[in-house]
């Protein structure tokens, strides 16, 4: 089952994102999807808030992976420069630290993804709105969203 919101501001969308932080885990995978400025960059700010993070976030376009310290460290990947890759830049101790992965672009790595992930679409309705769809894979997943109550 997918759940479902709508967000009429850069900033709805970071505070949705900041209260989904909130009840991440370490080795908590997500996933986000969506076009050149969908707002995936701005939903791992909102995360990267939620989990007590204060350095600056930004798109590890180029490094491909930036990791911040928090109360719950995150691992940020922007793995699009990985298209027709087989490269394997130790997405397994990635995904298996003590950290939340939040991975753009996560197609181009779907071999090295979890099993069990939250799936996230970010789909630009008009000039700041934002759908954004959350599919769950796995019951740790179903659960976190119906915990969100959405």
């Amino acid at each position: 089952m997918d759940y479902t919101i709508e967000v009429n501001s850069p900033e709805e969308t970071m505070a949705f994102a900041e209260k989904l932080a909130r009840f991440l885990k370490p080795q908590d995978v997500l996933t986000l999807e969506g076009d050149l400025g969908a707002g995936k960059t701005t939903f791992t700010k909102g995360i990267a808030k939620g989990l007590g993070i204060s350095r600056m976030v930004n798109s590890p376009t180029f490094t491909i992976v930036k990791q911040y310290e928090g109360h719950l460290n995150l691992n940020h990947l922007d793995v699009y420069r990985l298209e027709d890759s087989d490269e394997d830049i130790g997405f397994d101790e990635l995904f298996e630290s003590d950290a939340v992965s939040v991975v753009e672009w996560a197609q181009f790595i779907e071999d090295y993804l979890p099993k069990e992930r939250l799936e996230i679409t970010l789909t630009r309705q008009e000039e700041d709105r934002r759908s954004v769809r959350l599919h769950p894979v796995g019951a740790r997943y179903e659960f976190l969203c119906k915990e969100l109550n959405i």
